[in-house]
């Protein structure tokens, strides 16, 4: 049909642009967080790219709704303004005759959305945390690069190694500043070289120097040595399972049915139902008056979906703290929603209002002799 057709390609259009728009804004904001982190040390600096890849996969559901909330609010806010949508209606077409062709559109969407929500988000989670952790537990000699000061794992132990290094495990012209037992330690030598003892690594020098100065009595000592071993990294711990709640499989979130992981799942199913309650938002939303514009609309569709997504993720906090019910949290939320979306649309169909009451009561008020 027409009406269906000509919709669908408008949708597409506008959809696509946004879609295009968001992606662009979120990947740039993206890189400049993996940039600061790698700046840090939290992530590897080769690893930004992919960081940043995973991070925009785990927030594409939020994208994928708000390119198809925003798509639908400007489309038929413009056809509003271009008297489009008076000339749909004064053929037989009432508002409740655009659900159809909007989910019809939407369905794949929200389709992807679910998708992503259940299976891409911790996926990409859990990529960005095993890099970040790899990165992260790495031994000391890993961290230091030959011509630059790196600072040691626990960030109380500075590095320098020369340039000219014979292999991996061994180091010339080693420079080691740390602060312990209240002490300012510096440590030079000509040479040094990794050995493993047991389940800790040492850095073995040769032929250096030790300084030694008191932070509260001032003294200093000095002492030379032929042969000496300082331990790098930390000795290797039990494993124990420390996956954050937005990593880990969405089976295991149903298995495991803990208040965090209700809270967690009760977001991630979310997502999907506030996708379908975007879709009767923004045909609710997206009446425009042609002599004001569409701005107001878009600014109250955007708020609108501010305020959803922010109850959303109070909501996480609710059901993860075990203040609320998930299956109670979901039916306030998107059930409320759903509801007031569909009377809306349904008042808006049909003219409802007090004077559309009073004009029936009055017709069918008994008359006078």
């Amino acid at each position: 049909m027409l009406f269906h057709s000509s919709l669908r390609k408008e949708l597409s259009r506008s959809f696509s642009a946004t879609l295009v728009v968001l992606i662009t804004i979120v990947m740039t904001m993206m890189l400049i967080r993996s940039l600061g982190l790698a700046s840090k040390g939290s992530v590897n600096p080769s690893d930004v790219l992919l960081v940043m890849a995973y991070t925009v996969l785990g927030y594409m559901p939020t994208i994928l709704s708000l390119s198809l909330f925003v798509a639908i609010v400007s489309t038929l806010s413009r056809m509003y303004r271009d008297s489009e949508m008076v000339i749909w209606f004064s053929s037989g077409r009432g508002l409740v005759d655009f659900v159809q062709p909007l989910f019809r559109f939407a369905w794949p969407v929200l389709l992807l959305i679910a998708v992503l929500a259940l299976v891409g988000w911790p996926w990409a989670n859990s990529q960005t945390q095993g890099m970040r952790a790899q990165y992260e537990s790495r031994g000391d000699l890993e961290r230091i690069a030959p011509g630059e000061f790196r600072e040691s794992s626990t960030r109380n132990r500075v590095f320098f190694i020369d340039k000219d290094t014979p292999d991996a495990a061994t180091a010339t012209n080693v420079f080691i500043s740390s602060i312990e037992r209240n002490l300012q330690i510096v440590t030079s030598a000509r040479s040094g070289r990794i050995e493993s003892v047991g389940d800790s690594r040492y850095l073995m020098l040769n032929n250096g120097q030790r300084l030694e100065r008191s932070l509260d009595e001032k003294t200093l000592k000095i002492s030379e040595f032929e042969s000496y071993g300082t331990k790098v990294g930390s000795d290797v711990a039990a494993v124990t399972d420390s996956t954050p709640l937005r990593a880990r499989p969405t089976l295991r979130l149903l298995a495991e049915p803990s208040p965090p992981n209700r809270g967690e799942l009760a977001w991630r199913i979310g997502l999907l139902l506030a996708g379908i309650n975007f879709v009767l938002l923004a045909l609710t939303l997206s009446n425009v008056n042609p002599r004001v514009g569409r701005s107001a609309n878009l600014l109250l569709a955007m708020f609108a979906f501010v305020v959803y997504f922010n109850l959303l993720n109070l909501g996480q906090n609710w059901v993860g703290a075990g203040r609320i019910g998930m299956v109670a949290f979901m039916l306030l939320l998107h059930g409320g929603i759903l509801l007031l979306a569909s009377l809306w649309l349904l008042k808006r169909n049909y003219n409802w209002g007090l004077r559309t009451y009073r004009r029936a009561a009055a017709s069918t008020a008994p008359a006078r002799a």
